[in-house]
């Protein structure tokens, strides 16, 4: 194939042996690694975690996300989520409103310095997974986009799906 790193190890045809999926666990966890530690310095110069990235990066993809609708995605409990935003606040890169039906409703939007920031860790990142999916070739990477999304349970699918809307 295409794009096919000729040194990457193939799976048999029983590839659901246990070297088979502990090669793929180790895989992911490595992978994620690699991946998370290419923006690691940028939010140091920040004082910031990845917790702080994580939230920035699912604020941007919707402004106006409700604070609930941030919890669900982070899957953090609130006290973790309530220092996370009372950072990210405080520092001038995300400010909430509330709700225009629902006044209780607090919705979380990046300002113009918090969008800047995300942007350049997106850039970091993007980077990395663009060397990564052209190394793999275009039929590899739907079949790892296919192995993440089966990883997804059914019931929350919809909200993964739903951020690239």
């Amino acid at each position: 194939m295409a794009g096919q790193n000729p040194d990457a190890a193939r799976a048999s045809p029983l590839f659901l042996t246990e070297p088979e999926i502990r090669r793929g666990i180790e895989l992911l966890y490595f992978g994620h690694s690699h991946l998370t530690r290419s923006i690691d310095a940028g939010l140091a110069e920040q004082g910031l975690g990845r917790a702080h990235h994580r939230a920035l990066y699912f604020i941007a993809r919707k402004p106006g996300l409700a604070i609930g609708d941030l919890l669900q995605l982070l899957a953090i409990t609130k006290q973790a989520l309530n220092r996370v935003l009372t950072d990210l606040t405080a520092r001038g890169l995300v400010e909430t409103r509330t709700g225009d039906r629902d006044r209780r409703q607090r919705l979380l939007r990046l300002t113009a310095e918090g969008a800047t920031l995300e942007r350049e860790l997106f850039a970091a990142m993007s980077a990395r997974m663009a060397q990564a999916y052209s190394r793999a070739g275009q039929e590899d990477v739907g079949g790892f986009w296919a192995v993440l999304e089966g990883l997804i349970p059914e019931r929350e699918r919809s909200r993964v799906a739903a951020l690239g809307r």
